[in-house]
């Protein structure tokens, strides 16, 4: 089995970077993740409405706090966290899917510009694909795969054994989780939506 959380070569992360950019998807390469965390602060202004998806990269790094406790932003998921499920179920999933910023990661990148994001409940989904205004991507440079095909070898056989462990632990049961569905983005048409930001440390999985 290949080494899913291998840091990608300098050949491989510029290759993707252009791709990137032929398929409309803006992206830029830091060194670490401090430096991550500051690029994505300066591409939120301070004031606007920001949704931080679940991902083990933000809370990695601390985003996902500062996001939703410093005040500074308008918090989706603050909002979805006060609201109740049984009542307010609709209005929830209308909030999640279209803020106007979002923040999250993906499971694979290819080195020819494909991003593929692993779901079980497709919760973070609608916003990545066409509501969100604004889609930001902190992705650990081990993430970057040759193709598609070996982008859902990754997930299958990497990212859903770690995360059913984490889930596992996290809920105190056995069920695991389940990839029920798979976002495929092959090109943006807004200029300037999507922005993928890599990090050249192991963020995630």
């Amino acid at each position: 089995m290949k080494n899913w959380d291998e840091l990608a070569n300098p050949e491989s992360i510029a290759e993707a970077v252009e791709s990137l950019k032929t398929n409309g998807i803006n992206s830029v390469v830091v060194e670490n993740s401090e430096e991550a965390k500051k690029k994505v602060m300066e591409l939120l202004p301070q004031g606007s409405e920001v949704m931080t998806m679940s991902s083990v990269t933000l809370d990695t790094i601390g985003l996902a706090k500062e996001i939703n406790e410093s005040g500074k932003y308008n918090s989706v998921k603050a909002k979805l966290m006060k609201m109740d499920r049984t009542t307010q179920g609709l209005e929830m999933q209308k909030l999640g899917a279209a803020p106007e910023y979002v923040v999250g990661s993906v499971h694979a990148v290819t080195q020819d510009g494909k991003l593929l994001i692993a779901s079980n409940t497709g919760s973070q989904l609608p916003a990545y694909a066409f509501g969100a205004s604004h889609v930001i991507w902190v992705v650990g440079t081990q993430k970057i795969v040759k193709d598609e095909e070996e982008g859902k070898k990754r997930i299958y056989e990497y990212v859903l054994p770690l995360e059913s462990e984490r889930i596992n632990k996290l809920n105190n049961i056995t069920a695991g989780s389940f990839v029920s569905k798979l976002l495929a983005i092959n090109r943006e048409r807004k200029p300037d939506r999507l922005n993928v930001i890599f990090v050249k440390e192991k963020l995630g999985f």
